[in-house]
């Protein structure tokens, strides 16, 4: 178990029964002394884990994760999947024009996958970027215009094949997605962003507050913008 990730998705019962010589019913008995221990547990759709505690990713500043995550005390890692300029996707063309920088990396914690992201980037503001800047920094800190509010949404949905596969875990996973946009001082758009995490190693935490003679910090689509940002982690 050491030298498993917490999260982990462990191999099926059968896949066990063959890699340690036994039968299904003494691989199912071992497993339930683990998660009776705590070491354990099992969830539908997934099958067996290394027990964790989702991350709280609170959605009241615009920091990058990775800085929540060191400041939790653990490592992450960037890993650039691709990285060229294309035709934006239909849904990114009316809020970033026809061409983009598109980035699609994996974030590790700790040496395992934690997350998928995609970022659609402004052509004019991508030229200057390169596949080495975006493996060590975040878009955020290396952005010619610096980047000032996001509005974003957090919905769940069903794991692509590929996502699964980048991330270790069965195919049709119960994901956790966060699609973003970002904007710059002028409120022009400067990025659009999804973000795919398994929806057992995250969880998303605002602490609210009554606005009674004062403004929210959050805010409903369709409000007027606030003059400071809208908490989320950064791109």
């Amino acid at each position: 178990m050491n030298d498993l990730a917490p999260g982990q998705v462990l191999p099926s019962e059968a896949a066990l029964g063959e890699q340690f010589r036994a039968s299904r019913v003494t691989i199912r008995k071992a497993l339930e002394i683990l998660r009776d221990e705590g070491l354990v547990e099992s969830r539908q759709g997934f099958g067996w884990m290394v027990a964790a505690t989702p991350f709280a990713q609170p959605l009241d500043e615009l920091v990058p994760i990775e800085r929540q995550l060191e400041q939790s005390g653990q490592r992450p890692e960037r890993k650039i999947i691709d990285f060229h300029f294309r035709d934006a996707p239909s849904h990114v063309l009316p809020v970033l024009g026809q061409r983009v920088l598109e980035v699609r990396r994996l974030n590790l914690v700790d040496g395992a996958p934690f997350a998928v992201v995609i970022v659609w980037c402004r052509e004019d503001l991508g030229r200057d970027l390169s596949h080495s800047q975006l493996t060590e920094s975040s878009f955020y800190d290396v952005l010619a215009i610096q980047p000032k509010r996001a509005v974003q949404s957090i919905g769940a949905d069903l794991m692509s094949e590929s996502d699964a596969a980048l991330l270790g875990v069965p195919k049709l996973t119960a994901a956790l997605v966060v699609r973003r946009t970002t904007y710059g001082a002028s409120n022009d758009p400067l990025l659009m962003s999804n973000l795919i995490f398994p929806g057992h190693l995250t969880e998303f935490v605002a602490e609210l507050e009554t606005s009674i003679g004062e403004q929210s910090r959050l805010r409903l689509l369709g409000a007027p913008a606030p003059s400071s940002a809208t908490g989320t982690e950064r791109a």
